[in-house]
């Protein structure tokens, strides 16, 4: 029902095609800002562009603007989707979101509540009771209060066009086009994760944890199917990016905060089961919690069958 209704829109190939170019250059263009604010300061300090790494760029600005401008481009891109969307395809915004009537904003607080209470329970967990030597304490008051007011304005974007992004446009397109459901959620995911390949983590860490990449956009896309909606998707990664961009920082992440705490482990010591861990048992497990909140059944056909052309007296197919 969810890729289905893609059809009451515009849905040619070349319709998503040029609606991804589009809402790549919007993304470019929304990271001029930072690109030239981080050129600025890497000549200010005498370096150029010598050994200029993804890295290394995270850290020449003070973490607030880093994180501001950063997060500047999705926001961008957020706004090229929704435009593409109504201009290029004709589809409502609730039709991009949701198969339900109107945007269940119960199904995104619960999860974003569920996941923010877990995840932050998990690092206070390691921090006050596991691993506390693995933490020291990175709280000032005013730089904390900035990061707050930047986080809750525009974390939620940066996240909200991730999902808008794989979970809806592509999802609905490239099941319209293949006609079944699981090509799309293959994709989706892949891409998803791969788009993070040039993450600082990935240098610290190696390549084995594109598996949590790949993984957390396998599971996101499975509540997208599952629910027929974004909305699950929506609260779990705002959420996951919040409470993470609020709580803990670490020099090799992508995320350079002014957090509470700052994980001073060495990433290089991290065992595989840390990342394992999210993937084949927390996923599972969450999936099992939604699946009994919200009566999921007929898992195959949902997430493998076939996407059905509808019939027009069912649908107002627009041509």
């Amino acid at each position: 029902m969810y890729i289905t209704q893609a059809f009451t829109a515009l849905h040619e190939w070349w319709r998503y095609l040029l609606g991804v170019f589009i809402v790549i250059g919007a993304v470019l263009v929304g990271q001029l800002p930072f690109t030239i604010a981080v050129l600025l300061q890497a000549y200010k300090n005498g370096d150029g562009l010598k050994g200029l790494n993804e890295a290394k760029m995270m850290q020449l600005l003070e973490p607030n603007l880093n994180l501001f401008l950063m997060l500047l481009s999705f926001a961008v891109g957020l706004v090229a989707i929704l435009l593409v969307n109504k201009y290029l395809h004709k589809q409502s915004f609730i039709h991009l979101t949701t198969s339900r009537p109107k945007i269940d904003w119960g199904r995104f607080w619960f999860v974003f509540l569920l996941w923010g209470i877990v995840s932050s329970g998990l690092v206070l967990l390691d921090y006050f009771i596991l691993n506390p030597g693995n933490y020291v304490v990175n709280f000032e008051l005013i730089p904390f209060l900035i990061l707050l007011l930047i986080a809750i304005l525009l974390v939620p974007l940066q996240t909200s066009f991730e999902e808008y992004l794989f979970r809806g446009y592509l999802m609905q397109g490239i099941g319209v086009i293949v006609k079944n459901k699981w090509i799309p959620l293959i994709v989706t995911s892949l891409i998803f994760g791969l788009l993070h390949i040039a993450n600082p983590e990935v240098d610290k860490l190696g390549h084995v944890i594109m598996i949590y990449y790949i993984g957390t956009g396998l599971f996101l896309g499975i509540i997208t199917l599952m629910d027929e909606g974004l909305e699950l998707a929506l609260g779990f990664h705002a959420a996951n990016n919040l409470f993470t961009a609020l709580l803990v920082t670490a020099d090799w992440t992508a995320f350079q905060t002014h957090s509470i705490l700052k994980d001073i482990t060495n990433p290089e010591t991290m065992g595989i089961g840390e990342i394992f861990v999210p993937v084949f048992i927390v996923f599972p497990i969450l999936l099992f919690v939604f699946s009994k909140k919200y009566n999921w059944s007929n898992w195959k056909d949902k997430l493998l069958g076939k996407v059905e052309t509808p019939q027009k007296n069912n649908y107002e197919i627009k041509d």
